[in-house]
């Protein structure tokens, strides 16, 4: 599979939905896979990691908003609601827990594909993590995404805008290896035509502001052999 082709979750029990969905897809140039129920949701989204996700509300086993509170536990992967459900309420709820956006049945899957094509451009825009202020080990490292304030140690770290999208990166994602790649498609765009070393300068700057010992660190670890992930917990 192209590297570059975003991979799209399709999580609904309504066979005929599922095929319509993939179909409008894959015509828009998206890989799809597809779960029918939640368990299948999880267990695929834990195998591929896929970049969005369309999510149903009623489903045979776990509720689409007991699946989306898990996922906001570990990743801020981008998900569309699907509801027959049209209440306010009931869409204001699952917009609380953490969705994205959100699509009424019947609808339009031509509309769709552009409300996942929207939401993906909006993704990438800015890695944004689960909660405004984060924090690891005691406060060692504190990061603020909307004051875009990181501090060490109770005392301010100083991040160039790289940099700190490239922390935002390994944030919103913590359990995902990212290869320098995708780092450079991040945090200087997909036209760099430069040496894909230079996120190993990067890193290696990112760590002597951030790590105790940025010769033993424990935020931004090195899996070697394909690329960086964050380490803290």
């Amino acid at each position: 599979m192209n590297k570059h082709i975003k991979s799209i979750l399709v999580v609904d029990d309504e066979a005929k939905i599922v095929e319509v969905i993939k179909s409008y897809l894959e015509a828009g140039g998206y890989q799809v896979y597809t779960a029918s129920d939640g368990q299948g949701a999880l267990d695929i989204f834990d195998n591929i990691q896929p970049s969005l996700i369309i999510l149903d509300l009623m489903l045979p086993d776990i509720s689409g908003e007991e699946i989306c509170r898990r996922l906001r536990t570990k990743s801020r992967v981008p998900i569309i609601m699907l509801t027959a459900k049209i209440e306010e309420e009931d869409i204001l709820t699952g917009l609380d827990i953490g969705a994205d956006d959100y699509v009424t049945k019947p609808f339009s899957p031509r509309q769709l594909v552009a409300r996942v094509a929207a939401l993906l451009r909006r993704a990438e825009e800015g890695a944004i993590p689960l909660v405004r202020v984060i924090s690891f080990f005691n406060s060692d490292l504190v990061i603020d995404f909307q004051s875009y304030e990181v501090k060490k140690n109770g005392k301010i770290v100083n991040l160039t805008p790289n940099e700190f999208k490239m922390l935002g990166a390994l944030l919103k994602y913590p359990q995902k290896v990212f290869t320098r790649e995708e780092l450079i498609n991040i945090v200087i765009g997909e036209d760099f035509e430069g040496y894909d070393r230079i996120i190993d300068t990067h890193i290696k700057n990112l760590r002597q502001k951030i790590e105790t010992d940025s010769k033993n660190p424990i935020y931004i670890l090195t899996v070697h052999g394909i690329g960086y992930k964050f380490g803290g917990e």
